[in-house]
């Protein structure tokens, strides 16, 4: 699934290729992808005549702003935006496709079918589900080690909670693994139970795993690509996670993989000890 790397990748693509171009048709060929409105006539009526002013990202969600409407869209598993000429073969995936007066269409492909768009009245998207719940932005000058330490308030282990895209967004299992490898926290200590330095060392973590994956464009470790169809490079960072059996960068032992929260867990024995804590 697409993390915060890989969506803010697609959002810096799609805010050079399609800002300043106007809609002149919606085609949807999936309607379950369209979950607000309803109403598919609806969705491609609103649509149509609308001019693109802007591309923005809450967590893992893309924010397409136009003249009257904001798009949310969601990619799941598998969703892909790509932009096209008119004439170009249209894959057997591709769900709904934004066609310009520009001659170009904007398609929307998703092997999976997880993805999902919500359209609302302009400044209205933030105050509603699905975004109106979620929590800070870890890539934020206000997300600060205070901020998160008040995010970990709970007897959940920390990996499972970072998942919480409640508690904090864009954190997906690749990153998870990576950040907590990075300050030394084995993935079940309970949230609630890291000390201070560990928390500023988590914090650091994070910040510096995401920026690292946004600059490398996110990591292709299944089928992710940007809006222009170019892969990651990221993922010939990892420093744990899809490297059970091989040997830690750090020290040498073997990584590990175990299952927590339901989710395929890597982290190093040797790096990231077990340690029991006591949770209030």
């Amino acid at each position: 699934m697409p993390e915060l790397p890989e969506v803010e990748t697609v959002r810096q693509t799609l805010q050079e290729l399609i800002v300043g171009r106007t809609i002149e048709d919606v085609v949807v060929t999936l309607p379950r992808i369209i979950q607000r409105p309803d109403d598919i006539e609806v969705f491609r009526t609103e649509l149509s005549g609308q001019q693109i002013h802007g591309v923005e990202r809450r967590g893992k969600f893309l924010r397409i702003h136009l003249d009257d409407w904001t798009l949310v869209s969601h990619l799941r598993m598998e969703g892909r935006y790509g932009l096209f000429h008119a004439e170009d073969p249209v894959d057997k995936h591709t769900h709904v496709r934004f066609v310009f007066q520009d001659g170009r269409d904007l398609r929307y492909t998703d092997v999976r079918q997880f993805g999902t768009m919500h359209l609302f009245a302009a400044g209205e998207d933030l105050a509603h589900l699905p975004l109106s719940q979620l929590g800070p932005e870890p890539l934020e000058e206000d997300f600060t080690p205070e901020v998160l330490q008040g995010r970990l308030r709970s007897s959940r282990a920390v990996k499972t909670l970072l998942l919480d895209q409640t508690r904090l967004v864009g954190l997906g299992n690749i990153y998870v693994d990576e950040a907590l490898h990075r300050a030394g926290l084995h993935p079940e200590v309970p949230a609630e139970a890291l000390r201070p330095a560990e928390v500023d060392r988590l914090h650091e973590a994070v910040v510096h795993v995401l920026r690292g994956a946004v600059q490398a464009g996110g990591s292709s470790v299944k089928s992710y690509v940007n809006g222009q169809g170019d892969m990651g490079r990221f993922q010939q960072q990892l420093q744990v996670y899809g490297r059970k059996g091989e040997p830690c960068n750090t020290c040498a032992a073997l990584i590990e993989k175990s299952v927590v929260g339901g989710r395929g867990t890597h982290h190093c024995p040797d790096c990231q000890p077990e340690k029991r804590r006591k949770t209030s």
